[in-house]
């Protein structure tokens, strides 16, 4: 079976996770590679349309707001102490 279309960004997601388990789960200090996987998720929506899906990805809808949340400077959660 052929790769599964989107799975380019996988190794983003994959980052992520290891990024999150390196930093108790603190995701203000995972934004580089949250950007990263956004950014790739950007690109498969341009090349494959708003319709296409990924498991890697966020629905098209909601990496439009994402995109425009860290645009205005509004990043991830950050861990409540």
């Amino acid at each position: 079976m052929s790769e599964e279309v989107g799975s380019e960004c996988k190794p983003h997601a994959c980052a992520i996770q290891d990024c999150l388990q390196s930093n108790g789960y603190n995701e203000s200090k995972c934004t580089k590679v949250i950007d990263e996987l956004y950014k790739c998720c950007k690109e498969f929506y341009e090349k494959n349309g708003p319709e296409a899906q990924s498991v890697c990805c966020p629905k098209f809808n909601l990496l439009q707001t994402k995109l425009k949340q860290r645009s205005l400077g509004k990043i991830d959660a950050e861990l409540l102490k």
